[in-house]
């Protein structure tokens, strides 16, 4: 029963802010962007939590670590949402390298080395997610590539696991992260044709 209920509690708001990812990027004046964008973030800190939780009962070290790691990172995109590029303290970067880092050797030091299926998964998710919510942090737009990644990945991961709920989540999501890629990517074209 708790492992549903975290699966509902942390696939439902990494999907709203999937959602408001693309509402972002579908909004048409700034204040729109920017609001959408500061919900994005704060939908995706308030799901942290239940991911790390799912993650580490599944052994999933360097997943659970990116997903720490990947919080001051999300803090920083929630800051720059609300208050402009630049405000965000520089010590939220290296927290998250450092999260990185401590997830990647604990997950070495549990199975042995690189010997899983699972960990080449966590690898691809901890890529996709930690550049992806990094660069769109900073508001660059290929962040979206590198969260299609951590989407692709992630539900593989959740599949092999048997964690359907959030198998079906990042599915779904993966849809809204190439809208708001789509979207961006109109909208710049049409910008430099003008």
């Amino acid at each position: 029963m708790l492992n549903l209920l975290l699966q509902v509690w942390g696939g439902l708001f990494y999907l709203l802010n999937k959602v408001f990812f693309s509402r972002a990027e579908r909004s048409k004046n700034s204040q729109g962007k920017q609001k959408s964008r500061f919900w994005a973030w704060a939908f995706y800190l308030i799901g942290v939590p239940a991911w790390v939780i799912v993650l580490v009962s599944g052994r999933n070290w360097i997943a659970a670590a990116i997903e720490t790691g990947g919080a001051p990172a999300m803090l920083v995109g929630l800051i720059n949402a609300r208050r402009g590029q630049g405000h965000a303290p520089l010590w939220l970067d290296h927290f998250a390298k450092l999260a990185l880092a401590i997830g990647l050797g604990l997950s070495l030091y549990d199975f042995g080395g690189l010997t899983s299926l699972s960990q080449v998964l966590e690898l691809g998710m901890a890529s996709g997610f930690l550049m992806g919510t990094y660069l769109l942090s900073k508001d660059k737009p290929h962040g979206y590539f590198w969260l299609m990644l951590g989407n692709i990945t992630c539900a593989g991961l959740m599949g092999i696991q048997a964690h359907w709920l959030l198998l079906a989540e990042q599915t779904i999501s993966l849809g809204f992260v190439f809208d708001a890629y789509w979207v961006q990517r109109r909208r710049l074209k049409i910008r430099s044709n003008n």
